[in-house]
């Protein structure tokens, strides 16, 4: 038996066996058949997933998503002939209770478009099993997990020094902030000011309240990047009326962290 063959075979016994347990209901719809098939056999793989269907179209996804069967998440390929992954996420859009919507696709180029559309994530091929799972993660979080009313955040509030005085600037002020050796510059929209403090120092102090490292100059607040731009391979990012450039190391954690970010607000 080939490889191809016997991975069909697990899969087709699994796929029998998700209709018997709890989990997700999710459709996997991809044009190219060896892409579909992995993906279900990944997803098949992970524990939070219950049933699994299959398309091959996007024709096929939306007959399926008009049947009487309890859809949770869509694991969409982009670039399919007729009704593409952009279409049937637009049509979802004005569904009341529409399903989450994974992108996979083997094209960066649409992130953004993704974002807009609200997608839970966008997972480009080869899918690996860890970046499969994280979006599964996302997804389960979104159905299962009732939203809770967190206590309000402490703004941290920054002193900074000029010409003798003494200012007070809060944490949400702040727009991006830039490295200058030891030291590193605060930028809001009204100027910038320069404090005794590392950006490494300043990154791990505040990563976990938005802001998101794109390049070895630069630490930006997530709530003030207005555009992303991807052109050509290189990445930039639009706060204010500055154009920051980001790092090929930081460009597909920035994506992520965006999508994760819009989708919690959603």
């Amino acid at each position: 038996m080939t490889q191809s063959a016997d991975r069909q075979e697990r899969h087709d016994r699994q796929d029998r066996q998700q209709t018997e347990r709890p989990g997700l209901a999710v459709l996997a719809v991809d044009d190219e058949r060896p892409a579909l098939e992995e993906l279900t056999y990944l997803l098949s793989a992970d524990s939070r997933i219950g049933s699994i269907r299959t398309a091959s179209s996007g024709a096929e996804a939306i007959r399926v998503l008009n049947e009487e069967h309890r859809v949770d998440a869509l694991f969409l390929d982009i670039r399919m002939p007729g009704a593409t992954g952009v279409d049937i996420a637009r049509t979802l859009a004005r569904r009341p209770d529409s399903p989450q919507v994974v992108f996979v696709t083997a094209h960066e180029d649409f992130a953004v478009g993704a974002f807009e559309l609200h997608a839970v994530d966008y997972v480009l091929k080869p899918v690996r099993q860890d970046r499969l799972a994280e979006a599964i993660r996302r997804v389960h979080e979104r159905v299962h997990v009732r939203t809770r009313s967190a206590p309000a955040e402490e703004d941290e509030v920054v002193p900074v020094e000029l010409a003798g005085v003494t200012r007070f600037l809060t944490r949400s002020q702040i727009r991006y902030v830039e490295a200058h050796g030891d030291y590193a510059r605060l930028h809001t929209a009204s100027g910038s000011h320069l404090v005794r403090i590392s950006l490494a120092t300043l990154e791990e102090r505040w990563t976990p309240h938005g802001f998101a490292r794109i390049h070895r100059s630069y630490l930006v607040a997530l709530r003030h990047v207005q555009e992303v731009r991807w052109d050509a391979g290189h990445t930039t990012v639009k706060v204010g009326d500055k154009t920051l450039a980001v790092s090929r190391r930081h460009a597909r954690e920035l994506r992520d962290r965006l999508l994760g970010d819009a989708n919690r607000q959603r």
